[in-house]
C-alpha cells in the first residue's frame, strides 16, 4: 500500500488523537488509549510483535546522603505500583 505524506510528533497525545483522527497508526502505551480500545475508536493491531512491558526502571547512584527531594520521588514510585 502506497503512502503519501508523513506525520511525525514528539508528543504522545498528539500521536493518538491523529490515529483517533484516521491518519493513520501510532505506537502508545496500552493504558493511555486502553478507553478509545475498548470503545472501539481504536483497535490494536500487531499485537503478535508487541512485547509486554513490565513497567519503568529508575537508576540512581546509591550513596549514604541521597538529597531529600530523590528519597521522594524514590518513595512515591515505590509504592505507586
Amino acid at each position: 500500500m502506497r503512502v503519501e505524506g508523513s506525520l511525525i510528533f514528539n508528543d504522545a497525545d498528539m500521536t493518538v488523537m491523529a490515529a483517533l483522527d484516521g491518519r493513520g497508526l501510532a505506537t502508545s502505551f496500552e493504558a493511555q488509549v486502553a478507553e478509545h480500545v475498548s470503545s472501539g475508536r481504536l483497535i490494536s493491531v500487531l499485537e503478535d510483535w508487541c512485547p509486554p512491558y513490565p513497567g519503568f526502571f529508575l537508576y540512581y547512584p546509591s550513596r549514604r546522603q541521597t538529597p531529600p527531594a530523590l528519597v521522594a520521588l524514590i518513595e512515591a514510585l515505590r509504592y505507586r505500583v
